[in-house]
């Protein structure tokens, strides 16, 4: 019996054995995790929101360490974070399109003053 794994906003999902990290579950989902170690804990740039932690095994030394604390809000390492349950997993905003976005958020607001 397999772990149901939900990416969002991509609204991907994927079936995958326990245990398997939810970087390696994306790359099964075709989903794009942004990542430069290939998933040894050393870049941070995996970090994911998981609102349900119950769903994933628990944090080990190392990625707590990462962290800082994030954890706390409900941010794990998708390279070492292990679903053990159905679990749905947000995807921050790539950082292109969010510099993208704010820039026309602001040409938006500037055209209102007018």
């Amino acid at each position: 019996m397999g772990v149901h794994i939900t990416f969002l906003p991509d609204n991907k999902s994927i079936q995958v054995r326990p245990g398997m990290t939810i970087l390696e579950a994306s790359r099964k989902a075709r989903v794009h995790i942004r990542t430069r170690c290939d998933g040894k804990a050393a870049c941070l740039m995996c970090k994911v929101h998981v609102p349900d932690q119950t769903a994933l095994a628990p944090m080990n030394q190392n990625e707590r360490l990462k962290l800082g604390g994030m954890d706390e809000q409900g941010y794990r390492l998708a390279c070492q974070a292990k679903a053990i349950a159905d679990v749905t997993v947000m995807l921050p905003e790539d950082p292109l399109k969010a510099a993208i976005r704010k820039q026309l958020e602001a040409e938006r607001e500037d055209d209102g003053l007018w």
